[in-house]
This record gives structure tokens, sequence and C-alpha cells, in this order.
């Protein structure tokens, strides 16, 4: 029976990660890792090709050695990127012993948070798990809402937040239902911004969300 998580959006901008492995699965972690914007840094006795060249780039630090328990100190998160599983059964002894999150890939045991199969049309990104049970049946959902996302859901998405700062701004953010968001957000907006319309669109937005905050409550 797959795991009931508890889903979250990291944010790791400039906080420290320790990747423990230097291999294939190890470059993977650490590519996603470095496109979150944190300061990674990886302990193996050796590396890929491309995390060497990461390295020699300044990109990410490198402890060529052997892990050591006190690596994990002033972590945001440890990832054990091998494959032994009675080593990681040992790094998330240390992890929780400190209190640091530890993902130990393939190894659902031994995690304390899992990731997800994740679509990205910045600034939306979307997340799917299924608990660890079906990292096949992720990526095909991953790959059917790829297709489902295109430049006009990024456009609304950034229409949408600069309509609700600039409503923050002004105080009248809190005045607006929340329903009343979903039901602005309809085709015709997206048909505008399709057409580079984008002026008009937010016009009708805010036009939308300005009678949802007049309409009295019954």
């Amino acid at each position: 029976m797959p795991r009931e998580y508890y889903p979250v959006f990291f944010d790791l901008e400039g906080r420290s990660v320790l990747v423990i492995g230097g291999g294939q699965l190890a470059l993977e972690k650490v590519q996603g890792l470095l496109a979150a914007a944190a300061q990674v840094t990886v302990v193996a006795s050796a590396l890929t090709e491309e995390l060497a060249a990461l390295r020699d780039a300044g990109r990410i630090e490198h402890l060529a050695r052997e892990y050591r328990p006190g690596d994990m100190q002033g972590r945001a998160l440890v990832m054990a990127a091998g494959d032994d599983r009675d080593a990681n059964e040992a790094l998330q002894a240390d992890a929780r012993a400190i209190g640091v999150p530890l993902n130990a890939a393939d190894d659902p045991a031994h995690c304390d948070f899992i990731l997800p199969a994740v679509v990205r049309q910045s600034p939306v990104t979307l997340a799917i798990s299924t608990g660890g049970g079906s990292p096949a049946m992720a990526r095909r959902i991953r790959e059917e809402l790829t297709e489902y996302l295109d430049t006009e859901t990024s456009s609304l998405a950034e229409l949408v937040a600069e309509v609700r700062a600039e409503l923050r701004d002004r105080d009248e953010f809190r005045s607006i239902p929340a329903e009343a968001w979903q039901t602005a957000m309809d085709s015709r907006l997206r048909i505008l911004l399709a057409q580079r319309r984008r002026g008009e669109a937010k016009a009708l937005l805010l036009k939308r969300l300005n009678a949802a905050s007049a309409t009295p409550d019954v």
C-alpha cells in the first residue's frame, strides 16, 4: 500500500544541500538542485565527467572522499544517490538524529521525502506522485500534462500573479471570494492572451474581480 505523503514545494535558493554519491543518479539530483538555486555539495570518492565539469566550473563543491556522519550538519536536505540499501538505512539514521530530511534514490523505505515527477511551464510547476508505488505511472501522467500545459497557461499564471499583487497593494485582495478567481479565469482570457492582447485580458480580469468584490453577501 503506497504511503500518504504531504506535498510541498521547498524553497532551496541559497541553501546548502548534500548529495552522497558521484554517479549518474547523483548527477540527476544535482541538476534538479541547481535549477532550484541550491548550494550543492557532493561527497564521493569519484565523479562522473558531468559532475566533474560542474565542480571545475565552480557550480558545486566536491568532498573527494567517502561520506562521514558530520557531513550532514547544517544542510537543508540530504540526497543519497547510491544503490546500497544497508548504507541508506545508516544514512537515514544519521539524518534523523540531527533532524535533516533525507531522500534515498529508488529506496522509499529509507526516505523522509520522495521526489515527484515534475512538469514545468514557468511559472507553473506541477508535481505528480503515486506515493512511490508506480514511478512509471507518474511519468506517464507527466507526459500527458506536459501536452496540456502551453504558453497560454504560463501567460495566464503570470497575469493572475500580477493582478493579485496589485490588489494586495491596494488592500482589495481579501474582499474577493476565492471562487471569483476560478470563475474569472475562463477560456476568453486564454484566447485574449493567445492573441497577444494582454492589456485587454488584464482589464477583463480586473473587471470581473472588482464586480465580485462589489457584490454584497446574501
